[in-house]
Order: C-alpha cells, then structure tokens, then sequence
C-alpha cells in the first residue's frame, strides 16, 4: 500500500502528547519522558511511546457482527437514553451497554450490543435507532439480550468522523485499535518528536413510546418523526412504523458546527459551537428557521421548557473559546429569545430539567443541583462530587450521570440529601 507523509497534529493534554497523522491512519500518544540524561556533548534522551493502530474490517464483517453478547466492563463511556427501567450506555465507536435500573441501587449490567462505530442512538417502542458510521442500523429490542437487526439505511451520514478525528471510510471501518508500547532511546532534537508508522491491520475475513435522551444527542425524537444534526445540517425520519423508519429529507441548516439537539413539545432547539438554533416542526416533515442566540464559540449543549432554554458554554481543546457558563434564555417568543442571566461555571456539560430543579455536570466540580424556581436567581442546592461529569438523564427521581469513570444513579427525591445510589463503574487497566 503506498503511504504518503501527512501533516501531524499536535494537541497537549495532562501528561502527555496525542499526535494524529491522518494520511497514516495512526494514532500515536506519546505517554511521557522518562527520563533526560546530559552530557558534555549531546542530550540522550528516554521516551516510552503508547502506539495504537487501527484494525478495519469490511462493511459486511462489521455487519455480521452486530448483535448481543455477553456484558462487558464499561470503559469509554459516552451518551446515553433511557427507555423504561433501561438505560442504554453508548461505548463509544464500540456499540452500546444495556443496563437495568429497575433497582438503581443494585444496576445490572446485562448486555453489550456491538455496534462498530456508535455513537448516537434513540428509542422508540421496540426499536432502537443507532448510526454505524456513516449508516442508520434499526434493531428489534422486543428482548435487550437478544437484539435483531431489523434494517439498514446506508450512507446516510457521510460527514461522519471517527471520535479521534479519522474520516469513516464507505467500504471499510475502523473496528478495534491494536495497542503496542515501545521505548526509543534517541539524541535530543529540540523541539522535535519521531513519529511511528506502520501498516495498516486489516481483517478480511407494547404501545409505541419514545424513550428519553441526554442533552449530549445528535439524535431527538418528536413524535413518529426522528431527527438527527450532523455538522451543518437536520436529517428528516418518518418513524410511524418503527421497525422500518424512512429517511425524509436533509435541511441544511441556518449555521455550521452543530452538536446537540433538544425537541420540546413542537420545536427543535439545537446547539452550535456558536449559539442556539430554534426551529419548529409544526410541519414535522420540514422543520423551517425560527431564530438564533448567538454567544461565543463554546461547546453548546441546551435544553428547554415552556419559557426558558438553559444552554451550557464549555471551553476546550475541541470546542476553543474561554467560556465557561450556563446561559438562561428567555423563549416566550421563540421568534426572539433573550438571554436572562449568565452564571459562571467551571466546565459545564450536559444538563436535565425536572419541574423547578436543574441539573448541570460540570466537569471536575462534579453534578449540581440547582433550584430554578426563579431561573434569574437560581440556588445552588446540592453537589454530588463526581470526576468528570459528562451527561445527565433525570426521570422519576433518579439523576443517571455519566461521569468519567463510568455511570452513576443518584437519588434526589430529597434534593437537599441527593445521594449517590448505584454506580457501575469503568473496567481498571
């Protein structure tokens, strides 16, 4: 295979380098410096490497492969959505936890549902929608533990990236990374790193309800209709017979780098690096402009009620900016939203709303719990010290949290006394 050099980028993190050279298709993480040894005449220099490669496998293996297996530890957890007493926990390009918190003090951890390149999912009655990157995959969930594939839609989201920044390919998908760690001893460049390359691995051989996602979603239910956002545009599905959802139309939308969307009620309310969109479906099979709230570029994930929209600003190496903040948007007149108050935040994520209490992850300060009464005043009325915090779901008096070291079910019938209920949490390496 002919390999031709790309450009390498360099992104810094806590202890350690992450270099991605796309025209490889290799992932090399540079884990530390052990150690610096000077001379008189020259530096030598230790450095220990974590090196990944990619494994594809053709898009008929990959579609072999879906199904149910045995459960497994969770390890890189992502979105989730609740139907009934399960959450379903997105692993992320790997394929999907189903989880029972009927007891949330006892979560059983029942099934893993492979699906290479998962990302996204949603639930209506017996069928759970679920992109394999680049395609739509519906499959039967009538028994969690033994899921069928019902229907594939290909090519339906062809901007579609791996989560570390790889373009999906159309006939071939990354399914696995094969980890290798090697130790260089090398005179000191300065200001230089050696990257490694490598071949490629390759394998060749009931009533109808919806359930209820995370403020994290690419994909939002409305009705028989679901709705996906990639980066710039509204994907359009007729779910009225869930088992075969029929794909409607793309709108391209008013602006790029979305993220997130929300449906409440008639209206989509959806979140872009820049600010928040609303549209209304009162046409549900075309989804038209309303208005914007344009704030500083931020990771944007928002929810809503009648009145309010409650959208969370989060800086970092993927989404830029310096905000840090919950914004509350007055949407009385969803024709001009107004922004009410800011509150200053360490580094808010996803959030929840149940009647007047607001739950927001942010970040390492862990889930709060805000009394949003009065939405320009809100009181801080409980933190749940977690690592991390990623997204929340709050349904019928249990917060289910993602947090960076796994999923945790907090109870907060008490607010005032919320507490940590269950957890599973991530498998140690």
């Amino acid at each position: 295979m002919q390999q031709i050099l790309g450009v390498a980028t360099l992104i810094e993190g806590k202890n350690h380098f992450v270099m991605r050279i796309s025209a490889f298709r290799i992932l090399v993480v540079l884990s530390f410096i052990s150690s610096t040894q000077i001379s008189c005449l020259k530096d030598k220099v230790t450095e220990r490497y974590t090196i990944y490669r990619p494994v594809y496998s053709t898009k008929a293996e990959v579609k072999g492969a879906i199904g149910s297996s045995p459960a497994i530890q969770i390890s890189n957890p992502g979105k989730i959505f609740v139907k009934g007493n399960y959450v379903f926990l997105n692993e992320i390009d790997r394929g999907i936890h189903v989880i029972d918190f009927s007891n949330p003090a006892n979560p059983k951890n029942l099934a893993f549902v492979k699906i290479p390149g998962c990302v996204d999912m949603a639930v209506r009655g017996n069928f759970l929608y679920a992109d394999l990157y680049t395609d739509l995959v519906t499959l039967d969930i009538t028994d969690p533990l033994n899921v069928k594939v019902q229907q594939y839609q290909e090519f339906v989201f062809p901007h579609r990236i791996y989560s570390n920044g790889f373009i999906a390919d159309t006939s071939l998908f990354i399914t696995n990374w094969i980890r290798t760690d090697t130790v260089v001893k090398r005179d000191e460049r300065p200001f230089g790193f050696p990257l490694f390359f490598g071949p490629m691995s390759m394998s060749l051989s009931a009533p109808v309800t919806n359930g209820v996602g995370g403020s994290m979603a690419r994909f939002g239910l409305l009705e028989d209709r679901l709705y996906t956002v990639s980066h710039s545009d509204l994907k359009v599905f007729n779910t009225s017979n869930p088992a075969n959802p029929s794909f409607i139309r793309t709108i391209e939308l008013y602006r790029g780098d979305i993220e997130t969307i929300f449906p409440y009620q008639r209206n989509l309310f959806i979140g872009a690096a820049a600010g928040m969109l609303i549209y209304t479906a009162t046409d549900k099979d075309n989804p038209t402009y309303m208005s914007s709230f344009i704030h500083a570029r931020a990771c944007d994930p928002v929810i809503a009620d009648q009145t309010y929209a409650y959208v969370t600003l989060r800086s970092n190496n993927t989404c830029l900016g310096i905000a840090n903040q919950l914004d509350v948007v007055n949407v009385s007149q969803l024709v001009s939203p107004r922004l009410v108050r800011t509150y200053i935040l360490t580094e808010p994520a996803g959030l929840s709303k149940d009647q007047n209490l607001l739950f927001i992850c942010d970040g390492n300060d862990g889930l709060k719990i805000f009394d949003a009464t009065r939405p320009e005043e809100l009181k801080l009325v409980k933190t749940i010290p977690l690592s991390k915090t990623y997204d929340v779901i709050t349904i019928n008096g249990i917060a289910l949290t993602v947090a960076e070291d796994g999923i945790y079910f907090i109870d907060y019938r008490n607010p005032n006394q919320a507490f940590i209920a269950g957890k599973l949490t991530l498998a140690k390496i």
